[in-house]
């Protein structure tokens, strides 16, 4: 199955909105609050239009607190890298003996169509090591 759940983007979001109430300036806060609602829009918008999955633009909300807004532009860059190699692992691991570790998995078989939430976990991932790391 194909599909991000509401479960996940809810735990992400609850994650932000209890803990960036007692970790962050309420300005901060505020700001992430908002750049969900924004992100949120524009998903359903792109979803409507067909660009993409309603569980991407659901995820893309729930992460977007997480990114400092002087951040966007990288995020951007680690997103286009990683559905670069997201694309590239799915497309070789399905021929490989690799597709023996979920055999079942619904994107082997759907032609074009690529599970986006793949790349879209390993750029918040990254972007929050890279975070933690170096700060923004």
């Amino acid at each position: 199955m194909m599909r991000i759940t509401n479960q996940a983007v809810l735990a992400l979001t609850a994650v932000f909105v209890s803990v960036g109430l007692i970790a962050l300036p309420l300005g901060e806060y505020g700001s992430g609050l908002l750049r969900l609602v924004i992100v949120l829009v524009a998903g359903i918008v792109l979803n409507a239009i067909g660009v993409l999955g309603a569980g991407d633009a659901k995820f893309m909300a729930a992460a977007a607190p997480f990114v400092v807004g002087e951040d966007v532009y990288l995020v951007v860059a680690l997103l286009a890298a990683a559905l670069l190699a997201a694309f590239i692992t799915h497309r070789f691991a399905k021929w490989t003996p690799l597709r023996r570790i979920a055999p079942e998995w619904e994107s082997w078989s759907v032609g074009k169509k690529f599970p986006m939430g793949f790349a879209l976990g390993g750029t918040l991932a990254f972007y929050l090591m890279l975070a933690t790391q170096f700060g923004t």
